[in-house]
């Protein structure tokens, strides 16, 4: 029974199937499950009745419910599928909410490289020295124990696939104590997987056969399929349902035009990523604007304002893993596009002399304001051009503009689209890369003409590229500290230039946790109940890993789901549901 204005229904939850529920989904469940899963039996009459009258029990996320970490955020689903073998294992009944059509989130784009460590303490010291007391120490401690298991943890899930897994040394991004105790493991192999048939929708930074965060997120959901989990896509979390203390019992979720109340028997994990596609959030939490997003649509902030609306406090909101990148030409493409993925290096030691750059980024008037080639150029680049003038009452910064030469403009393409979207595609060729490069460069013969169409004065800007000639030739940027053997001339025309913004390719911000996962409250308690996963309100408050966010959302996913798997089932209780007409078992 629906009733208007402030009131709320009074929703009597019984007895459900589901334990544990993890949200961000996105398919509907009359569509059954993806090409690939359609293995899976069907459901029968009264499993399917089950979640029709909405009963699960234990996982919500990112407009996802019963989900690990990447989707409805980056990261969204690089928290969906992660978490999710571990509370079944243990005996919990799990339901995974996914808001999107398709699954992956950001992770099935990322680079696939996951962050361990052979000693905990060390990754530890690490991880402090790199998140400037933004996190607790006993929330980073505990994933540096995580990372150290991960190695084992890829064993058991390349099993089910038959995959083969790479393991290597790879010191942290940055010199800070306990660098050397760092590496990754990535999925080498996975036999008879064909990336492009399987996954469509992905357009990855490199050919798909090439790209590891594919190969992961199919491992991922081959051990979904073997543990006949339940999936519901194109279902999004909406709300969380509370009792009469305040503790978790279900979340309400909306397909097809219809709101479903699940009931949760043991625990929500809220496990929707970031809020990248939410331009609003931005506006509120970010100085800079605008800033253009990745990869991914579904990452809208939901279990952001999930959990606040039952009293979460919020953490690391400023805080987003970017780059400087271009707009699309075509203003209908909803992504910002990245440069080419530049070799990272530590500050200390020298970059890779192979690696050219053959650019400069200007202001608006026409000076040089950073190092274009930073030791972790996709992560932090973003932040010096996040700088208003009072005077002006302007970012000076946004956009900014990148200019090359001719033998610059010829070394490699610049732009690297990668996105998670069954709207789009891009075939990924030497050739198409330079169609996208043509429409983004534009031409000009001359320093007059480069100034006139930047808009900016050319006796600004002609010394500018002059300055930076001369530093080139003197091997050594002494403004910027950009590693010299990167650096490259600017003086054989035609000469060309591309707007450039800041780019997010996911947040970190989101509701504060403990390091059992536990999302907390303004005090510091415990929300009852509900647990975070991945990079819903992830660790990183400074400087990102390279890596981390997919740790994190194996360490917090599994984390999360084994002490939601924990809890004893409640009993009927009487919970709130949000004043909307409720497709449920019963509303009274």
């Amino acid at each position: 029974m629906h009733e208007g204005g402030s009131k709320r229904v009074r929703h009597h939850m019984g007895e459900s199937r589901a334990e544990f529920a993890i949200s961000g989904a996105d398919r509907r469940f009359d569509e059954g499950p993806r090409a690939h899963l359609q293995d899976r039996p069907a459901r029968d009459a009264e499993e399917e009745r089950d979640i029709e009258e909405g009963e699960g029990d234990d996982d919500v996320g990112r407009g996802r419910a019963a989900q690990s970490d990447e989707r409805q955020g980056e990261h969204e689903h690089r928290e969906g599928l992660h978490d999710v073998g571990d509370p079944h294992d243990a005996g919990a009944d799990v339901l995974l909410i996914e808001k999107m059509p398709d699954p992956g989130g950001i992770s099935i784009t990322s680079g696939g490289n996951v962050r361990i460590v052979e000693d905990a303490e060390e990754g530890f010291r690490h991880l402090q020295a790199t998140n400037a007391a933004t996190t607790p120490d006993p929330v980073l401690r505990a994933l540096a124990a995580g990372m150290a298991d991960i190695p084992a943890y890829f064993e058991k899930l390349a099993r089910v696939s038959g995959a083969t897994i790479n393991r290597r040394q790879a010191d942290g991004n940055y010199p800070f104590p306990g660098t050397k105790t760092f590496g990754y493991v990535s999925i080498d192999h996975v036999p008879g997987f064909d990336a492009e048939r399987t996954y469509p929708f992905v357009s990855s930074y490199v050919p798909i056969h090439r790209a590891a965060g594919v190969r992961l997120f199919k491992v991922l959901e081959d051990n979904v399929s073997s543990r006949r989990l339940r999936i519901a896509f194109s279902t999004a979390a909406a709300r969380l349902i509370t009792g009469v203390q305040g503790e978790i019992c279900g979340v309400m979720a909306e397909r097809d035009g219809r709101v479903l109340a699940i009931k949760a028997r043991r625990a929500v994990v809220l496990a929707c990523g970031g809020f990248e596609a939410n331009p609003d959030m931005q506006r509120q939490y970010w100085q800079e604007k605008p800033v253009l997003n990745a990869a991914y649509m579904g990452n809208t902030g939901d279990g952001i304002l999930m959990a606040q609306a039952v009293g979460a406090a919020l953490w690391h909101m400023w805080h987003y893993h970017g780059v400087y990148g271009f707009k699309h030409p075509d203003p209908a493409y909803p992504f910002g596009i990245r440069p080419k993925r530049l070799p990272d290096w530590i500050p200390g030691e020298s970059a890779r002399p192979d690696v050219k750059v053959p650019w400069i980024i200007v202001d608006r008037r026409g000076c040089r304001y950073m190092n274009e080639y930073q030791p972790y150029t996709q992560d932090t680049t973003w932040r010096a051009m996040a700088v208003f003038d009072g005077q002006s009452m302007t970012y000076p910064r946004i956009p900014s503009y990148m200019i090359m030469d001719e033998p610059g403009r010829a070394a490699y393409p610049i732009a690297s689209p990668t996105f998670n979207d069954r709207r789009f595609k891009f075939a990924w060729s030497e050739k198409t890369l330079r169609e996208l490069e043509s429409r983004i460069l534009r031409k000009c013969n001359s320093h007059s003409e480069l100034a006139a169409a930047m808009k900016m004065r050319e006796e600004v800007l002609a010394p500018t590229i002059a300055q930076w000639n001369a530093a080139c030739e003197a091997g050594e940027d002494t403004a910027y500290g950009r590693p010299p053997t990167s650096m490259l001339k600017i003086a054989t025309p035609p000469y060309y230039w591309a707007e450039v913004w800041p780019v997010c390719s996911n947040t970190h911000g989101g509701p504060v946790h403990d390091a059992e996962q536990r999302i907390l409250n303004a005090f510091g308690e415990p929300i009852p109940r509900l647990f975070a996963a991945g990079e819903l309100g992830g660790v990183f408050g400074h400087l990102y890993m390279s890596g981390g966010n997919l740790a994190e959302c194996f360490v917090g996913g599994w984390t999360a789901g084994r002490n939601a798997a924990l809890l004893t089932p409640w009993s009927p209780m009487h919970a709130d549901v949000p004043p909307r007409s409720v497709f449920s078992q019963e509303v009274c």
